[in-house]
Formats: C-alpha cells, sequence, structure tokens
C-alpha cells in the first residue's frame, strides 16, 4: 500500500534538503521524496546516498524524483517521473519490478498514460498555485479532482492518486472526500514550526475516510 503522506524535500535558505528531510523523518513522515532540481548527477548522488541511510534510520521509504538510476545505485524504494521526463514503463525497466514507481500528471489522460504503464501511484496536481515548482500545470482545485477521481471510479481504474501543490492542513479533508488516496507536501511541514504535531494531526486526517 502506497503511504498516504509523502514529504517532498525542498532546500531552505536556513537547512538543506537533508537537514530537512532528517526533520520530516522524526517528524513522523514514512515516506520521503528526495526532488532536486537543476543539478548534475555526480551531484545528487552523494545527496540520494545519505538520504537513503536517514530514511533507513527512521524506517522511511525514499523516493527518488527524476533519477531512475541514482534510485537503482542507492537502493532507494523507488523512483517518481514528470510528465517531461521518460515513461513510467521506462523508469521501471532502470529500478526494477518490485520498486514503486509514481508519475505526475495534470489529466485524466495523463492518469490513464501512468496506469497503463504500470505506475504504482500517480501525482496528481496542482491542487493551487504553488512556488515550490517551475512551469506549474493548470491548476486543478477540489471540482477538478472531483471531475477526475469520479471519472477513474467509473473506468475501475484502482492505482492510488496523491494530491499534490500548495495544499494547506485545512484543505485535507475536503481533498481526501473526493476519493484521493493521500497527499504528497513540501512547504506545509518544512514551514512548519510544530512538525511533529502537525505530521500526526494530517496522517489522523487522512485516516479519517
Amino acid at each position: 500500500m502506497i503511504n498516504k503522506l509523502h514529504y517532498i524535500s525542498q532546500q531552505t535558505a536556513q537547512r538543506s534538503h537533508l537537514d530537512n528531510i532528517q526533520a520530516a523523518c522524526e517528524a513522523g513522515c514514512q515516506l520521503i521524496q528526495l526532488r532536486i532540481k537543476n543539478e548534475m548527477h555526480e551531484n545528487i548522488l552523494p545527496v540520494a546516498t545519505a538520504a537513503k541511510a536517514l530514511c533507513d534510520r527512521y524506517n522511511a521509504l525514499l523516493i527518488i524524483n527524476d533519477y531512475p538510476h541514482i534510485a537503482a545505485a542507492v537502493d532507494a524504494a523507488g523512483v517518481h517521473v514528470g510528465l517531461q521526463d521518460m515513461t513510467v514503463a521506462e523508469a521501471r525497466a532502470i529500478v526494477g519490478r518490485q520498486k514503486i514507481v509514481g508519475g505526475t500528471a495534470n489529466t485524466l489522460a495523463d492518469i490513464l498514460t501512468h496506469v497503463r504503464n504500470g505506475a504504482s501511484y500517480v501525482g496528481l496536481g496542482p491542487f493551487r498555485f504553488t512556488t515550490t515548482k517551475q512551469n506549474l500545470s493548470p491548476v486543478l482545485g477540489l471540482e477538478g479532482y472531483r471531475t477526475i477521481m469520479t471519472a477513474l471510479r467509473e473506468q475501475q481504474v484502482h492505482t492510488p492518486v496523491v494530491a499534490i501543490g500548495g495544499i494547506l492542513e485545512t484543505d485535507i479533508p475536503a481533498i481526501i472526500q473526493t476519493g484521493i488516496h493521500g497527499i504528497a507536501v513540501s512547504g506545509l511541514i518544512t514551514q512548519s514550526a510544530g512538525q511533529q504535531p502537525l505530521v500526526q494531526h494530517i496522517y489522523e486526517l487522512l485516516n479519517k475516510q
């Protein structure tokens, strides 16, 4: 089962990706996605190696964004590929059949393509505008999620769909009511002054449905 809460790493002025990953793990996050953009492969590998060691220490799963060869090299739990990257099927050929492979989607068609290619889960967004991601796809909002999730149920598609993009704590109950499996967040946790109680409350909200 794909975890219902995905923490996507980010680097801030005060803290590195690894600092924020450790804090998220300490707060109780059980699935971490290492997301480093616009960086050379050789610079990401040592960070991924250290992130894997951190996640192992806290019994959390590590997903590598965009770099299946790095995911395979550090024996991460899996990889996540974007809309402009290689296909889920191509990524799985690199990381192996037993690994988690997720894909980014903005439309029903995107989801169905990932499902045909054997995705373990699909990250659907953005929910609202976010500065975390460049080249943002059209914002979906609650209505977009309702429409897409209804269509997936009608087509009997059961691949877990994870909402992403500017999600706030107060958004979670309404998002889950659309049939979404879980959420992926970054700033919500990174910028929180009370990460452990926040993560605990997020899990409570996600598991109510």
